[in-house]
């Protein structure tokens, strides 16, 4: 049985593949989605909106950005927590991402071990926000 679903939201798929993997090879259960609106369609189907215990969402991406993603999942699906996994460090960005309600603001690239300590502490419910970034 998997500890859990986690909805991977980013546009480069290699990103996605090394996730995968990671989460898997932990017990996670992994949907994937190449940006916002793929994402709000993937959490659409079936009874994903009550069974994604994290998503893991990009910002800069195609069609629907991260930050709107973000939006929709707070509106529609509140009860999901969100992490934001970047390429881009912005305090700004992080501060203001804090305020919608996200659980934890990284920069890529992501070491397999915090990318898994990140889902199981968030997943538990036991993280609060952290900025893990470079300079801004």
């Amino acid at each position: 049985m998997p500890k859990g679903k986690v909805l991977i939201v980013d546009d480069e798929q290699e990103i996605k593949d090394v996730f995968r993997h990671h989460l898997e090879g932990e017990g996670y259960s992994v949907l994937e989605a190449g940006d916002g609106e793929e994402a709000i369609q993937v959490l659409r189907q079936g009874d994903n909106m009550m069974n994604v215990g994290l998503i893991l969402c990009d910002i800069r991406m195609p069609r629907v950005n991260g930050v709107e993603c973000i939006d929709f999942f707070r509106d529609q699906a509140p009860g999901i927590p969100v992490a934001v996994i970047t390429g881009y460090p912005d305090k700004d960005m992080a501060t203001s991402l804090i305020q919608k309600g996200v659980k934890d603001y990284v920069v890529k690239p992501v070491e397999k071990s915090r990318l898994v300590e990140l889902v199981d502490d968030i997943v538990k419910g036991g993280k609060d926000f952290e900025y893990f970034g470079g300079q801004a």
